[in-house]
């Protein structure tokens, strides 16, 4: 594409899945020398339970919508920062690590990743996150994705997903 940088965008959360994609997107963008979009979608709280001046009230602990997005923006960061310090990733990025641009937006994941997607070359997400049935091999949110986006997706299983199942006799 003349004219711009090849660009990967992934969903990120603090599940396996979401890390195993990090990984890969990261890796995918080192080699292709693409930069990415690290993106972590977040629900604000129901604004019903906004306390004086917007504060949110979780329990005892009172936060701001500003708050509560840069604790995300604050925590996808550390992934990312993680995720880059990795042997697998840091070997894999011989030239140095891709340019990463991390946002964190409020809004469900699946219509945010694939709004985010609308001028990428990928769009990298985990195969589950943190949703109620974890045992479904694709999560609502890969789902939606890839029935959605407008770029070719990679779902990305973690590690332990991967472990040959045994055969039977």
């Amino acid at each position: 594409m003349e004219g711009r940088s090849a660009l990967v965008v992934v969903g990120v959360d603090d599940s396996a899945g979401g890390r195993a994609a990090l990984r890969f997107a990261l890796q995918d963008a080192a080699r292709r020398g693409a930069r990415v979009d690290v993106v972590a979608a977040f629900r604000m709280p129901d604004p019903n339970v906004w306390g004086p001046e917007g504060a949110v009230i979780a329990g005892r602990v009172e936060q701001t919508p500003a708050q509560v997005h840069g604790a995300v923006r604050t925590r996808t960061q550390e992934i990312v920062d993680e995720a880059l310090a990795e042997p697998a990733v840091a070997e894999r990025a011989v030239a140095g690590p891709p340019p990463v641009t991390v946002l964190a937006v409020a809004g469900s994941a699946g219509e945010v990743l694939v709004h985010a997607a609308h001028t990428a070359d990928l769009l990298v997400v985990g195969s589950r996150g943190h949703g109620a049935v974890r045992s479904a091999v694709l999560g609502s949110v890969g789902l939606h994705c890839v029935l959605h986006a407008p770029c070719p997706v990679t779902v990305v299983r973690p590690a332990h997903d991967r472990e040959p199942v045994a055969a039977r006799p």
